[in-house]
């Protein structure tokens, strides 16, 4: 029995440095992705821009339903972790493997708003690592509460709408506070594929 659970233990040991060598120059390559946006453009600065927007709209003068619609569509757990949702990531690798492409990301809102503050697009492990390395610096400067406030406030929405006012003005001629259920369900779901979902595109 000794000699099993050594063999498993070397087995556990071998795989889990195997990784980390594998993984050290794309793990460098985000983190200097990241140390470069921010030595380019501060957070501090890219916040300020953000809330500077005419279009800007506080927390409290978003309709709830709304906010609460997004938590639960896009990250369940937003109000507990530290930036990453090592659950979500789970079951994002688990999918992406069966499907042996990127069909889910597993971001959470936090890593949501790094991306749309400073990153492309585009699906690659150096963009995500830099993500992850933002998403930590914003929790640890800003609340759950601004970091949500600054998300609904730069999302796209389709139709050259980002940010819930301008998407809650463009598609239902309404402020925020004053999206209905069904309407803030709606744009809920067109943050899914705002080109596809978005309420005048179904």
């Amino acid at each position: 029995m000794d000699k099993v659970f050594r063999a498993v233990i070397f087995f556990v040991l071998t795989v889990i440095v195997t990784g980390a060598i594998l993984c050290a120059p794309i793990m460098y390559r985000g983190y200097q992705m990241y140390a470069a946006a921010i030595k380019e453009t501060p957070i501090e600065k890219k916040v300020e821009e953000i809330r500077g927007d005419n279009t800007y709209v506080p927390l409290d003068q978003i309709s709830e339903d709304f906010r609460n619609g997004i938590i639960q569509s896009e990250d369940k757990r937003f109000r507990f972790h530290i930036g990453i949702d090592p659950l979500a990531i789970l079951r994002a690798v688990k999918n992406d493997l069966i499907a042996g492409s990127f069909v889910e990301g597993g971001s959470t809102i936090t890593q949501q708003l790094a991306k749309n503050m400073y990153f492309d697009f585009d699906k690659n492990f150096e963009r995500k690592i830099a993500e992850v390395f933002m998403a930590f610096r914003l929790e640890w400067e800003y609340s759950k509460d601004e970091l949500l406030e600054l998300y609904l406030n730069c999302i796209y929405f389709g139709e050259n709408c980002y940010g819930i006012k301008e998407a809650s003005d463009h598609y239902y001629g309404v402020d925020p506070e004053h999206l209905s259920e069904d309407q803030s369900a709606s744009l809920v779901y067109t943050i899914k594929c705002p080109n596809l979902y978005n309420p005048n595109a179904i």
